[in-house]
Formats: C-alpha cells, structure tokens, sequence
C-alpha cells in the first residue's frame, strides 16, 4: 500500500513517538500503542551462534582436507577425504554460512519490530514495521476505524502450533497483528483478542 501526502506526514510525526512506548504498553481510554517484538530476541542470537559456529567448523573440515593438514587442531580431518566427504562438507558448511548471514543481517536490522496504533480520538490505526534496508525499510499502514469490521483468531494446534491475530478490514485482505514466532498461549491470545474487540467495538472471528 503506497502512501499519500497525508499519510507521509503522519508516519513522520508516528516516527516521533516517545522510546518508552517500545518498551511497555501504552493504553489510555482512547489510544493504545502496542509494541511488537522484532527479530532481536534471545533464541534468534542462540541459533544465528550456534549456526555460524557450526558451518564454520563443516567449512574449515573440508578446506582440511583437501589441504591435507588440520587448520584448526581441534577439528581433526585425517580421516576424511576431499572427495567426496570434503566437498560435502564444504557446500554444507557454506550454505550454512549463508544462512547464519541471513539470520545476522534480520537481528541486526530488528527486521518485524515495529508497534500497533489505535487511536479512537482521530478514529484511525496505524501499522509500523521495520524492514529490510531499502526502498520497503519502514512499513506504514493505515486504516480508518470504521472500516475494521472483526478481530479474527487463527489456531492451529498440533505439532507446529500457529496462532495468529488478524484484523478484518473492509475491501481489503486480512492484516495480521501478531507474529506467528510470538507462540501465545490460547489463553493469552484469546484475552488479546477480547481486549482489542472491546476496543475497537468490534466482534471476533475464528478460523
């Protein structure tokens, strides 16, 4: 969605919102800013750490054997042959690398982080999400209160729950307002739901 004039001078006067509205709730009985966690959390540095140490050590195995000597005395390679074990190793070690890189640059840049605005003074919500760097880095939606028609919970249990917020606006595709990395509880997500329902003065949907 491209953003008209209006919309550029709200975004810039959005962009100057107090820091503490990013760490904690802001709720009044007209406006409530909801922060929303980027990709900077601890199991994103624990597996980007462990990725890139483990496809480093696959790298340096396989560049050990075809060199015929350990370039790290710790990872041993003298019962490896380069081929085809070594180019295993090496491709694996790689992409891993490529991967790792991936995960570094979406913490780096707090890719997904960002805040929810529903302001019933000015009857309008607002969207902001940080992305990657580029044309699309900041992600500016907004929508007229009036237009929100529900507030609808996807849950999907089983091996890989997914449970999800979305807000029903009209004419237009579904809008999620949480993540799906968030794992809420289906008690957490369905208090969530009546409280930004009651907000809105909207019902809630499942799907």
């Amino acid at each position: 969605m491209r953003m008209t004039s209006g919309w550029e001078s709200k975004f810039v006067q959005s962009l100057k919102l107090n820091r503490t509205q990013f760490v904690m709730n802001r709720r009044s009985k007209w406006l409530w800013i909801e922060p929303i966690t980027g990709s900077r959390k601890i199991s994103n540095f624990f597996f980007a750490c462990l990725l890139f140490l483990g496809s480093l050590g696959f790298f340096v195995v396989g560049i050990s054997s075809y060199l015929g000597r350990n370039l790290i005395p710790l990872l041993s390679s003298q019962q490896i042959l380069f081929v085809p074990q070594g180019i295993v190793m090496c491709f694996y070690g790689i992409a891993g690398l490529f991967i790792s890189s991936y995960l570094w640059c979406t913490i780096l840049c707090n890719v997904g982080s960002g805040y929810n605005k529903f302001d019933e003074k000015e009857e309008v919500v607002c969207l902001f999400r940080w992305g990657f760097p580029g044309r699309n880095r900041r992600i500016f939606l907004q929508f007229r209160m009036k237009d929100i028609q529900a507030i609808k919970m996807e849950v999907q249990e089983g091996l890989f729950p997914r449970r999800v917020l979305y807000m029903e606006i009209k004419g237009q595709q579904d809008i999620p307002l949480t993540r799906t990395e968030e794992n809420l509880t289906l008690r957490e997500m369905e208090q969530k739901a009546a409280e930004l329902a009651c907000f809105l003065r909207v019902s809630i949907e499942g799907f």
